[in-house]
């Protein structure tokens, strides 16, 4: 698989990581990972995704995260079309939903906020933190946009380092990079 034709990589990533004889059992050591990754964190602010097409979901661990301190809020994306960046509303298990235009459950009418630090999907990823995501670019767009800068951490399974894959113009490092496997890279650890 030639990893500068990201299309078709992005293809083969979603229906490797889809065709995971065990990915419910990964995922459950990623929760892990996450979980223990976070008690050393000192953001109160986390801004996360919702996942789709097999991804990781990471709000079972963040919710634990949240329970330890009242401040803590979790926020999910909303799509700025104009800037075509992401904003985090703040979600919690039970608050309203609603479907964004690509058929993706955001919070509806909850507060926004800028996190302080974001964990990020990863389709793929490669060395010195790299990322792959679905090749819309609005991670990067709004990771290149805030000031200042969350810490970020990527997470997404073992299967998808790519030990080839090279950087893009617009492409955002991640700061760590977390598999069910554990950290893979930690810039501050």
């Amino acid at each position: 698989m030639d990893v500068n034709d990201r299309a078709a990589l992005r293809r083969k990533l979603i229906q490797d990581r889809l065709d995971l004889p065990d990915r419910l059992a990964l995922a459950e050591e990623l929760q892990r990972v996450l979980r223990v990754w976070l008690v050393r964190r000192r953001e109160r602010t986390i801004g996360a995704y919702w996942p789709i097409k097999g991804e990781f979901d990471p709000l079972p661990a963040l919710y634990r995260w949240s329970e330890a301190d009242p401040q803590r809020r979790i926020g999910l994306p909303v799509v700025d079309k104009e800037h075509g960046t992401l904003r985090f509303h703040v979600w919690y298990p039970g608050c309203p939903m609603e479907e964004d235009a690509y058929g993706i459950p955001k919070p509806k009418d909850t507060e926004v906020f800028e996190p302080q630090l974001m964990i990020v999907p990863c389709l793929g990823y490669g060395p010195c933190g790299l990322r792959l995501g679905y090749g819309g670019g609005f991670m990067d767009r709004t990771l290149a946009g805030l000031t200042p800068r969350p810490a970020t951490a990527g997470v997404g399974y073992a299967h998808g380092f790519l030990p080839l894959l090279k950087a893009e113009p617009t492409d955002m490092p991640v700061d760590a990079m977390l598999t069910e496997e554990g950290v893979v890279w930690d810039v501050n650890g």
